[in-house]
C-alpha cells in the first residue's frame, strides 16, 4: 500500500492483495499520492496489529514521508487460500515529526 500511495507503483499492483472495498479505497486515494515525499522514500515508523477475531486484523501504522508524518489504518482479512488481503484503508491527517 505504501508503494501505491507514494506513487511508486500503479494502483492495479494491489488488485490481488485487496478484497471488498479495499481496492476501491486505494483507487480513490492513489491519484493524490498522499504519501509521496520529497527526498527520502516514505517508510513505516511503527505498525501495530489488533486481532478482532480469527482471520481479521485491524492495524495502524505511522508513516514518515519527507518532513510529514501520517497515520494509516487498515483492515486485513485472511482468505480461504490463507493469504492476507487489505479490506479497508484510511489515512489520517498531517502533523510535524517529533
Amino acid at each position: 500500500m505504501l508503494a501505491v500511495l507514494s506513487g511508486e507503483r500503479p494502483v492495479h499492483w494491489m488488485l490481488n492483495h485487496t478484497v471488498g472495498n479495499g481496492y476501491q479505497q486505494l483507487v480513490e486515494l492513489a491519484p493524490y499520492t498522499p504519501l509521496k515525499a520529497r527526498g527520502p522514500r516514505p517508510y513505516v515508523r511503527t505498525c501495530r496489529a489488533h486481532p478482532l477475531r480469527p482471520g481479521v486484523v485491524e492495524a495502524s501504522a505511522c508513516i514518515s514521508a519527507g518532513d510529514r508524518v501520517r497515520a494509516m489504518a487498515f483492515r486485513l482479512e485472511r482468505g480461504s487460500d490463507l493469504r492476507w488481503r487489505c479490506a479497508a484503508v484510511e489515512l489520517g491527517g498531517e502533523r510535524q515529526p517529533a
